[in-house]
């Protein structure tokens, strides 16, 4: 039994009770119903955030850092819309560099590479071979402090080196809470009509420096970092809003060799970006360039996804994690995509897609905390009026995302 207080886990096991008896029917792939079952069936703990009328749900397993793994807008029946490794988790296999189980919103640190990167010993090249992610963001489960069926609470305490010898004492705490049809409305000044299904919710990440000395910039710092895998189709586009009156680079393409014209567009402050789960690449979007809102439609499904990141107030370096040798290691991307598709040997993970934000570099003293704040909505259903909500927020139409490529 995982060391949870004796209130936290009744509180928990009362939240699966409550999803055990909702999904103890047989569903469709590619539903809720069908993943909280799968769950269920090979003894995975999860909790169950839901709204009042059993619609909006969210899947949450605190064994694997509070991941939220999965979501739906239309209960038991309605579509997952988190990417999940079915075929991973079924194996019951652990790997020691990654264990890829998937999940719509899972918590992770940053850097990922060059000299201060903890996912690589000191003085080992940085190459996959060597390549491992932290326990704490991979295999070690999170305490629950608290929650009902609106909102959960983990912490965690760590310690990291990264690859130039530096020790950090971290504290973490992420709270992942459902957000209502009316709180969207509220927070992003829209209108959220009676005929869109609709499933949101937040998570507020912070870290805090438990250890005694401050971390700078000269001996690497840290940073949050929140994944978001989805399920792609040939009707995907991930379309990212980018600051026209700053200067620079809109948009690092070359993560795994240059993007092709026919996937990348930039077009009229606008980013657009091809997802179908056909061919790997990844894109990312500076400082200067980064909003905080962005999002992803899916035409095929009538599936309209918006993503909000926190952006500090003023400007913050942001870490690097390209691999090997760097020319600035705090020249990092705010908001990143990725587009799952096959590698060398024709072997592909998923396909899936991921939309990833990063918080700025964390020069903490001792017991200072930064919070980094995400909100995930789905919305789904009539496209009016998701063209609307789409006009509304980002000023263009929704044919010019599903007719970009």
């Amino acid at each position: 039994m995982r060391p949870y207080s004796k209130q936290a886990l009744i509180i928990a096991l009362l939240i699966i009770m409550i999803s055990c008896n909702s999904t103890n029917q047989t569903h469709q792939m590619g539903t809720y119903g069908y993943d909280s079952g799968f769950f269920e069936k090979h003894d995975i703990e999860f909790l169950e955030l839901k709204s009042s009328d059993g619609l909006s749900r969210l899947l949450v397993v605190p064994a694997w850092q509070g991941r939220v793994m999965t979501t739906s807008a239309g209960g038991a029946e309605g579509k997952s819309y988190g990417w999940i490794n079915h075929a991973f988790i079924e194996s019951g296999k652990k790997d020691p560099q990654f264990n890829v189980y998937g999940g719509e919103e899972r918590f992770w640190l940053g850097p990922e590479g060059g000299p201060y990167s903890i996912y690589f010993k000191p003085g080992g090249a940085q190459v996959y071979e060597n390549w491992k992610v932290p326990a704490v963001i991979d295999t070690e489960d999170y305490q629950f402090v608290s929650g009902d069926d609106r909102g959960v609470t983990f912490r965690k305490e760590a310690v990291l080196e990264n690859a130039s010898g530096t020790e950090f004492r971290l504290g973490i705490e992420r709270a992942v809470s459902l957000l209502s049809a009316e709180e969207v409305s509220s927070l992003f000044h829209i209108q959220v009509p009676d005929e869109l299904k609709v499933v949101a919710y937040q998570t507020e990440n912070t870290i805090t420096n438990r250890g005694e000395h401050a971390w700078t910039k000269e001996k690497g710092l840290l940073s949050i970092w929140l994944l978001s895998m989805f399920n792609p189709s040939p009707g995907t586009t991930v379309f990212i809003p980018f600051r026209q009156d700053a200067e620079g680079m809109v948009v690092n393409d070359e993560y795994f060799g240059k993007v092709p014209a026919d996937r990348l567009i930039v077009d009229g402050g606008m980013v657009y970006f091809k997802i179908d789960g056909k061919y790997r690449s990844k894109i990312g979007i500076p400082p200067e360039r980064s909003t905080e809102l962005c999002g992803s439609f899916d035409s095929e499904n009538n599936v309209l996804t918006l993503l909000w990141c926190s952006l500090p107030d003023e400007p913050r370096v942001y870490v690097n994690s390209q691999w090997g040798e760097q020319d600035d290691p705090y020249r990092g991307d705010v908001i990143n995509s990725y587009n799952d598709g096959p590698v060398e040997d024709g072997s592909i993970m998923g396909p899936f897609y991921e939309i990833e934000t990063s918080s700025p570099a964390a020069a903490l003293g001792p017991e200072e905390s930064m919070k980094h704040t995400q909100r995930i909505i789905h919305l789904e259903g009539n496209r009016e009026a998701l063209d609307q909500i789409v006009r509304t927020l980002f000023g263009i139409a929704l044919s010019e995302i599903e007719n970009k490529f």
